[in-house]
Parts: structure tokens; C-alpha cells; sequence
């Protein structure tokens, strides 16, 4: 595995589809349905045909898993890719969005990088060398207790059909922690509980382009990763709870009433 080559790929792929995005954020959208409340745009298309064009020139042989097309070739190096996330956010000229790109090697997620080109914050880790925001070292909040944390979640897209299902352990949320929020990027959720601007998360049924980069971003920041159970969090879990590990005994046994949430 040639890092440089891999990682100097990763960074240009996000740069310029980040581009791509960040100029076209306030352009009138068209807007297809995946389903009554998943939208995908033809920024979405673009972005990500930027990234599958940046990284097909140097490594033509890998195989990539994408949000918006099937899974692409057969090879022990994969990239996976999100080229939008928060695209409800997007389409509604809400600038709360990135471009998440990881490359796995062997079934284990190597690097991974999220992009918000809105707030020009570049999220990188690398397996082994910590997490950077910008270049610069990022670590997650030392907040100790769920009574004091900010914690942040997200909805599914059966929420319409599911909202009693959803809205408990909210609610519990709620009442215990110092505040709730909801940004509708689970990429940057993710992140910001990195570098500390949140100390907690919880999400059920995010595929694995929505967190393969975003994990190990928090990983490497020094962050706790689970499933409701408390065993470690895998690209194929449902039920997703990241923090900062000082408070994750605690939003366990919040979500513990809730073992079969998003299931």
C-alpha cells in the first residue's frame, strides 16, 4: 500500500468535488426521489463522478462502494465513497453537508477523509496517526457526564412511517443530557464528535458510506465506537452510538430499553 500516493488521491478527490459542491449550492436543484424523503440531486451525480474520475486514473484496478451506484469491482482495495451526505440539507441550500471518501484495504478502513466545503474543514485520520481538522491535531471533549454533554443524532428514512419508534429514546435524550441536536449529516455528526464539538452520537441504519471515513476519524481522535449492545461498531451495524468515552456507559444504558431500534 503506497500511502502518499493513496492519501494525496484521497485529498484531490475531495478537494475538487468539494468544489463542485460548494459552487453549486445555491443553483435551483433537480431533485429525484430514492424515496418519499431521499433525495439525490445531479450534484450528487457529478460530485461523485468526479471522485470515481480522480481515483480511477492512478489505481484503475480498485473497486469502489458508492452511495449513488452499485458496487464497483472485485479487489482486496476499496474505496467508499458518500460524494454527498446531507443532501436534504443541500437541496434546500441548507450548507450543512460533505464529501466523505475512505479506502479499505483487506476489510479494514486505512484513511478517510470528510470534507465540508462550506466551512472549508478538512477531517483526515489515518489508521495509526491520530486525526487532524485543517492539519492541525484534533482530539474528542473531556466532558464527563451525559448531565453536561451535547449530543447529537439523526432520523432514518422511515421516519415518517416509524416516528413512534424514533422518538423515546429521544425524548430520553433529552431530559438527561445539556442539549439535543439534529444536523442531517451523519459524516459530520461524526466529526464534530472528533474534535470535541460534540460528545456524543447515536444514529440507527447508516450505511457504510455514510461512516466508514467518519469512524475512523473519531477512532483516531480518541473516541469510543459501539452498537447499542456496547460491542465494537462495525460498517454493518445498525444501531451506531459514538462519544467521547467518558459518557458511553451512559447513553448505553439510555438506548439499552431500545436493543431493537431500527431492526
Amino acid at each position: 500500500m503506497n500511502k502518499k500516493k493513496i492519501k494525496r488521491t484521497l485529498l484531490k478527490a475531495l478537494t475538487d468535488s468539494g468544489k463542485h459542491l460548494k459552487c453549486t449550492l445555491r443553483e435551483r436543484h433537480v431533485v429525484q426521489k430514492k424515496s418519499e424523503l431521499s433525495l439525490v440531486t445531479a450534484s450528487d451525480k457529478k460530485a461523485e463522478q468526479i471522485i470515481l474520475d480522480t481515483i480511477r486514473i492512478i489505481f484503475p484496478d480498485h473497486a469502489f462502494l458508492t452511495e449513488e451506484s452499485p458496487p464497483m469491482g472485485q479487489s482486496r482495495s476499496r474505496w467508499i465513497i458518500d460524494p454527498l451526505d446531507g443532501t436534504t440539507n443541500f437541496a434546500h441550500t441548507f450548507p450543512i453537508a460533505c464529501v466523505s471518501i475512505a479506502y479499505e484495504e483487506n476489510g479494514v478502513v486505512e484513511m478517510g477523509g470528510i470534507l465540508d466545503p462550506f466551512r472549508n474543514e478538512l477531517f483526515f485520520a489515518e489508521r495509526g496517526n491520530g486525526a487532524t481538522l485543517n492539519g492541525e491535531p484534533i482530539t474528542v471533549s473531556r466532558i464527563s457526564t451525559l448531565n453536561e454533554s451535547l449530543v447529537v443524532t439523526g432520523f432514518p428514512y422511515d421516519r415518517r412511517e416509524k416516528i413512534n419508534d424514533y422518538i423515546p429514546p429521544f425524548k430520553d435524550f433529552v431530559v438527561k443530557t445539556q442539549g439535543m441536536r439534529r444536523l442531517g449529516a451523519a459524516a459530520l455528526d461524526l466529526c464534530y464528535v472528533a474534535c470535541g464539538r460534540f460528545d456524543g452520537y447515536y444514529e440507527v441504519k447508516l450505511n457504510p458510506w455514510d461512516k466508514a471515513a467518519a469512524m475512523l476519524i473519531v477512532a483516531e481522535a480518541g473516541g469510543c465506537l459501539s452498537n447499542f449492545s456496547g460491542n465494537p461498531l462495525t460498517l454493518e451495524d445498525v444501531q451506531n452510538v459514538a462519544s467521547n468515552g467518558f459518557i458511553h456507559e451512559e447513553m448505553l444504558a439510555v438506548l439499552k430499553p431500545y436493543q431493537n431500534l431500527g431492526k
